[in-house]
């Protein structure tokens, strides 16, 4: 029996941009109605600087193909 496990562990380019599309789209939207394009409220402060946060994990996961769930020792 031949071995399929390698298949899904890469993704190919296309992927990744959409990838990276729905993710800029969705911090996009969440910015505009929960984060900094809120104005000058505390909340839109503090949600705005997690988003930021929580999104740019995001990206780097993306990017770098990393598996920030999966703990391995």
């Amino acid at each position: 029996m031949s071995s399929f496990s390698g298949l899904g562990e890469r993704r190919g380019c296309l992927g990744g941009l959409l990838e990276l599309l729905l993710v800029t789209s969705l911090f996009n939207w969440l910015e505009k109605n929960f984060g900094f394009g809120r104005g000058c409220s505390c909340t839109g402060i503090g949600c705005g600087f997690l988003l930021l946060i929580i999104f740019a994990c995001a990206i780097c996961g993306i990017v770098f193909n990393v598996d920030w769930t999966h703990l391995r020792f």
